[in-house]
């Protein structure tokens, strides 16, 4: 419920709050006293464009303020996501700059205007002579029909059916879109794999054969190498082998008489039997060294096998090329399972639209359950409202697809007359007959208890007399149920509120100044008074005006 507006250096309106109650509110007001104003600065607060042309003192800011009652409204996840302090009082502030910037605040936490805008959706709902052509719009019908149901329940359950059959049906088309991606590479995937896997790679290989290579490419050094230093170890006319071990006999004579000499032939025995190991090694080694020029050729064109697939393949090592050769065979064995794993997604989708096809009956169900509820509700009133032969229905021309609100294609169907082609509203209604039945629609919703606070700016307009006096106790009652706010020119709604503003001009000398003021019971009868006889209040004007009062 909209608690209070404030409004600071805004066009006309200098500085005035208005204090609003629960129930049925009328503003009333000479054209161009400044209505309009009012509904502009509201409009600001709930999130609209700003413009530094709506700013009266040039030099100073433009503050609009509204406080509502947020306390039924379920808001708090709203809050919590946006991180702003939740309070069951909400204050919105908008803040127009002098420099032409603007700045938005929830409980003094600053906002963007996609918050503000989301808020003020769910607290406030102004109708102007415009938002009747929402009648003509399907989105808008079918959520009229939503709220008579109350069918939240039955709308989140087909809601979270529905993003689970477009889920799976997106990972289909994303997994055949691959898979015929992956298709068009599958021959040369294979003819890579075969390659590699024929290749037979081991890792350390490269290494054991390019040292392999060079041993047999210098076969001739190394066993020229190997025969020197054999000869010089044994087979020279004093072999150095031979010669260490006299050395070492000669030496264990003494070594017990020389200082250290026990150390020094331990040493000496030590490096003898170490020489001896390297000439028999050295002996070894000569004899399996030979020239194989049949295993030079293997090994050679092993390793070009090799560095060919490190060339192609954009690697310098065995174990890069064994690592490509398990991502193909990974790469192909997805191919080969995808009919494996299509059928499955298949069957989820399967069932997955099963389900979707269930709750879309049940929530088809709700829907049209309160049809006949809406046409009986907006025909009675339109009745009332002057037009006896109008007939209105609800149609829902089921679709085939599943869209995000289910498979209903909800219309509105109006005939003014009784023998009138039921058709749709903007094509055969007038302004005023759209107004009206309008009124009834939001009427209806207001005792579904599904519209927060409404604002009626001249839903009147075009009509009189006792047609004004019905949608004044239309709106009267609407008022039962949740808080409304009508913006007439008609004493016979004006008579209905429960609360009574009137927004005047005031000229002084530099300027012209639009104030707002909450009238007092005379105050009200001598503004009613003047709307039914105009400048001069007429003693009948008074009692017609004391007649609507009491009604």
């Amino acid at each position: 419920m909209l608690r209070s507006l404030s409004i600071k250096n805004y066009a006309l309106i200098d500085e005035a709050r208005i204090e609003f109650g629960p129930g049925f509110t009328v503003i009333t007001g000479e054209t161009g006293a400044g209505k309009s104003i009012m509904l502009g600065a509201l409009g600001l607060v709930l999130g609209q464009r700003s413009d530094v042309s709506v700013i009266g003192d040039k030099e100073n800011k433009c503050v609009i303020e509204a406080v509502f009652d947020i306390s039924n409204y379920g808001l708090q996840s709203l809050f919590r996501d946006e991180d702003v302090d939740f309070d069951e009082e909400a204050l919105l502030r908008r803040e127009i700059l002098p420099s032409g910037k603007s700045r938005a605040f929830v409980n003094d936490t600053p906002v963007n205007l996609n918050f503000l805008k989301l808020l003020s959706d769910r607290l406030i709902d102004v109708h102007s002579q415009h938002q009747n052509l929402l009648l003509g719009d399907n989105h808008f019908q079918l959520n009229v029909v939503d709220t008579v149901a109350s069918n939240q329940s039955e709308k989140e359950n087909y809601t979270e059916a529905y993003n689970t059959y477009k889920r799976l049906t997106k990972e289909k088309k994303k997994l055949e879109e691959m898979n015929a991606r992956q298709r068009e590479d599958q021959d040369y995937w294979e003819f890579q794999f075969k390659q590699l896997d024929d290749a037979n790679l081991k890792e350390g290989e490269q290494s054991e054969l390019e040292q392999e290579l060079e041993q047999l490419t210098h076969v001739e050094e190394i066993k020229t190498a190997l025969s020197h230093a054999s000869q010089y170890l044994y087979e020279s006319e004093q072999p150095m082998v031979q010669e260490l071990f006299h050395l070492v006999e000669e030496f264990r004579k003494v070594a017990s008489f020389l200082q250290g000499g026990v150390e020094l032939l331990n040493r000496m025995e030590s490096s003898y039997i170490e020489l001896k190991d390297i000439a028999e090694e050295i002996t070894d080694r000569g004899a399996d060294v030979e020239f194989d020029p049949a295993r030079q050729e293997v090994v050679q064109e092993r390793l070009d096998l090799i560095y060919s697939l490190q060339q192609k393949h954009h690697v310098d090592s065995v174990e890069a090329l064994i690592e490509i050769k398990a991502d193909l065979a990974g790469r192909l064995e997805k191919l080969a399972s995808f009919d494996e794993e299509l059928a499955k997604l298949d069957k989820q989708i399967g069932e997955a639209l099963g389900e979707l096809e269930n709750r879309s009956k049940v929530l088809t169900k709700t829907r049209e359950s309160v049809f006949r509820q809406i046409e009986q509700t907006v025909q009675s009133q339109l009745r009332e409202l002057g037009m006896p032969n109008a007939r209105f229905a609800v149609r829902n021309n089921r679709v085939t697809e599943y869209g995000p609100n289910g498979q209903d294609n909800v219309s509105f169907l109006f005939s003014a007359n009784k023998s009138g082609e039921l058709t749709d509203i903007p094509k055969v209604a007038s302004g005023g007959e759209i107004s009206r039945v309008m009124l009834c629609v939001k009427s209806l919703l207001s005792s579904a208890k599904g519209l927060p606070t409404i604002i009626f700016d001249e839903i009147d307009s075009g009509v009189s007399g006792e047609i004004a006096d019905r949608m004044g106790r239309i709106m009267q009652e609407m008022g039962r149920n949740i808080q409304v706010i009508s913006i007439t020119h008609l004493p016979q709604i004006a008579g209905k509120g429960n609360y009574h503003f009137k927004v005047f001009k005031t000229e002084t000398d530099h300027q012209t100044i639009s104030s707002v003021k909450l009238l007092s019971k005379d105050e009200r009868l001598a503004e009613i008074a003047g709307m039914l006889s105009g400048a001069s209040v007429t003693d009948a004007a008074l009692e017609n005006a004391r007649a609507l009062l009491e009604n």
